[in-house]
């Protein structure tokens, strides 16, 4: 068996050795979503839905405060964005966007 002294793998290469600092003394740290601000949390949902579906994002911005903005999320959800009356051209939401409305439900009972 060889000696590690002699392995170049445990001789210094003239890089300094990494030390990693204990978490508490970490200056700033990833703040998790349940900690942002409220209206960070909805402009962070709000821009989910922009992103997908401009014309949802501008009616839900028109009926945010309302009671019926729950409703229309509702609707929304529940009918993968059909009206009646109308032919089927989508297959409903993206997962994001889907979860994006969820959350928007739950922020609004919040706000």
């Amino acid at each position: 068996m060889q000696d590690p002294t002699d392995d170049s793998r445990f001789h210094e290469t003239g890089f300094p050795t990494l030390q990693w600092e204990e978490e508490e003394d970490l200056v700033t740290r990833p703040m998790p979503l349940h900690e942002r601000p409220m209206q960070a949390r909805i402009d962070n949902e709000m821009a989910i839905v922009a992103e997908h579906h401009v014309r949802i994002a501008l009616a839900i911005e028109k009926f945010w405060g309302h009671k019926d903005c729950v409703e229309y999320l509702q609707k929304l959800i529940m009918s993968g964005g059909y009206q009646e009356g109308q032919a089927r051209m989508r297959a409903g939401f993206k997962p994001e966007v889907l979860s994006a409305l969820m959350n928007l439900v739950a922020l609004h009972r919040l706000d």
